[in-house]
């Protein structure tokens, strides 16, 4: 009894709270296609995806039923960073469901305003209105009908206090008139959810701290200017701080990452300054946060490379690459250093007993599509009499004495056609897909059937694998050159080939690009097998790491290279179409199935 009366006091408490329609509700899931369409339409750039915005709580002024409720001091903030624009799950504001559903759209399209990130809450919103405005001038009579809706929906001035009602006078004139306030007045409260305005992806305390004042005053003498004028969004964790003194210790290498990763550690001495920490913290995407007071609160973790006695052999003393900056539109010079090793303890050794069988089938495949030899007659030289040349020469008394090609030749057609395999090395293809495999088995497996199959089409192919450590040190690994010959040497080097650490796909691919360039043949293929998106310890994280490969892929084919990726990535799709288009790269769903997909893919994209 006591159960089912309290559920009734919490509907009624709620609803009366909350002033929302359940029964003309809208929800995200069934809009986000056409929302993904519109925001691209309206300017908003192709690489931001749409996600559902995680409720936000503040410090606003509530009322008496929304205390009692718990209600009132949470919403969904729609914001918009470099990479991720977030939306209320559902909308359930306005009575009328098309108002609901016309939010949205109209969320989507404020958001697609270009701008630089929120330097004033209270103008910027304003500004971006105006733009739209001005962007498109059909919006501005569905704005003022939605603002119509929206200001009954909101606290009323003669309710509140002073301080309090100067503020929520200000935010409903600039919302009926956007511009014509530059001020938002400063108030004990927070203001209640514009939900009608975008949001920063910051605490509340941040987002209102400074509204008082004019966008325009200078900054007051003496106060020290900010490290950094960009505020990017970030996707916060709390975790628990397992910090347990005793017990055993049990590390696994491929529990580490990236930077977004937590780790706990607790360091007494204060170790040199970083120099790409800035960079480091503006592109992390989750940051991981506890409760726990450190006694040093800088975390530095470095990965150590191998010593040179158990590393491969390096070739040269590196190749300086540039690398795209996306922030600025333009290329760091000289930035990267790829540097190329050479494994020379690899033996040889042939192709493995549980390949065998379907390395013949595949081979089988490729030999029948193996261009097959002919005759080309009227040559200059070659291993018979051309009879029929040599006829036509003396009956026709106007041939020239000059041409005389009386010879036939048997010769093959070539396919005139280069492709060079790159392979992800990185420290994510030590993790196990079963008991008995890792990710790189399969990626080895793959590159024995592949070159097993282009050795029996006679293309021209080479093979090389990549990891990264920083900018400086991008190993770029030797397996296959184009002038070496298929062999058990080739095998034996794939065979030994092992994770490395991180994955600056960008400088690979302008490396791999170089090497193909240098190729006579007409038509050239690169093709990339990873199992994630690009990431380095450094600052190539998030939206910088796929930006600069994006870049790569796009020189590639102003060079004449079709790039093509094969991954086991399941959340590639969020990534691969923005890096190398809705056709350029396949997702296989089955690991296991990548040995076989591989050669047939390639047989795809040569058009065999």
């Amino acid at each position: 009894m006591e159960e089912f009366i309290g559920g009734i006091w919490d509907k009624l408490i709620t609803r009366a709270a909350m002033k929302r329609f359940p029964e003309a509700r809208v929800e995200l899931t069934t809009l986000q296609p056409m929302l993904g369409t519109c925001f691209r339409a309206f300017g908003g750039a192709t690489s931001i995806r749409i996600e559902q915005a995680d409720l936000l709580r503040t410090a606003s002024l509530s009322s008496v039923a929304q205390r009692i409720a718990g209600a009132g001091t949470a919403f969904y903030p729609t914001t918009n960073n470099q990479d991720v624009l977030t939306l209320p799950p559902s909308i359930d504001l306005f009575q009328n469901k098309a108002l609901n559903e016309a939010l949205y759209y109209y969320l989507v399209a404020l958001a697609a305003q270009q701008h630089a990130p929120f330097t004033n809450w209270f103008c910027d919103n304003q500004q971006r209105v105006l733009d739209l405005w001005n962007n498109v001038p059909g919006y501005r009579k569905r704005y003022h009908k939605l603002v119509e809706a929206y200001l009954p929906l909101r606290p009323h001035p003669h309710h509140l206090e002073d301080e309090a009602k100067a503020q929520e006078e200000a935010i409903q004139q600039a919302l009926l008139d956007p511009g014509s306030i530059r001020v938002l007045p400063a108030a004990y409260h927070f203001p209640a959810p514009v939900l009608l305005w975008l949001y920063p992806s910051l605490k509340p305390s941040q987002q209102f701290a400074r509204q008082d004042s004019d966008p325009g005053e200078e900054q007051e003498e003496g106060e020290k200017p900010e490290q950094t004028n960009v505020k990017v969004r970030k996707k916060s964790e709390r975790v628990e701080d397992n910090d347990n003194a005793g017990g055993l210790m049990l590390f696994r290498l491929e529990n580490l990452f990236s930077w977004t990763e937590y780790s706990h550690l607790d360091r007494n001495v204060d170790e040199e300054e970083d120099e790409d920490a800035a960079s480091i913290a503006q592109d992390m995407e989750v940051v991981s946060v506890s409760s726990k007071t450190a006694k040093s609160s800088r975390i530095k973790f470095d990965l150590d490379l191998p010593a040179e006695a158990f590393d491969e052999t390096p070739l040269g003393g590196g190749i300086l690459l540039p690398e795209w900056d996306y922030r600025s539109n333009s290329y760091h010079e000289n930035y990267c250093n790829v540097q190329p090793f050479f494994n020379q303890d690899a033996v040889p050794q042939p192709l493995p007993d549980h390949l065998k069988g379907i390395s013949r089938k595949i081979r089988a495949q490729f030999e029948m599509l193996q261009p097959q030899r002919h005759w080309e007659r009227q040559q200059m030289d070659g291993e018979e009499i051309d009879l029929d040349s040599w006829l036509n020469f003396f009956t026709d008394k106007s041939g020239d004495a000059a041409e005389q090609r009386f010879y036939r030749s048997f010769r093959g057609k070539t396919r005139d056609l280069s492709c060079l395999l790159l392979a992800d090395l990185s420290m994510s293809t030590s993790a196990h897909v079963d008991e008995q495999r890792k990710v790189i088995d399969l990626i080895k497996d793959s590159v024995l059937l592949f070159s097993e199959a282009l050795n029996a089409t006679q293309d021209h192919f080479a093979i090389y694998g990549f990891s990264s450590a920083r900018r400086k040190h991008v190993r770029f690994n030797f397996i296959k050159n184009f002038n070496e010959k298929h062999s058990d040497i080739i095998l034996g080097r794939i065979q030994a080939l092992k994770p490395g650490f991180y994955t600056r796909m960008g400088a690979a691919i302008r490396q791999a690009n170089n090497v193909l360039t240098d190729q006579r043949d007409r038509h050239k293929i690169l093709l990339i097998v990873s199992d994630g998106k690009p990431n380095d310890i450094d600052h190539y994280e998030g939206r910088y790491g796929i930006e600069d490969t994006r870049q790569a892929v796009l020189e590639a084919r102003q060079k004449g290279i079709i790039p093509f990726c094969i991954t086991i990535d399941k959340e590639a799709n969020d990534y691969l179409p923005y890096i190398f288009g809705s056709n350029g790269f396949v997702v296989v769903a089955t690991p296991e199935r990548l040995p076989s997909v591989l050669p047939q893919l390639y047989a795809q994209l040569t058009h065999l």
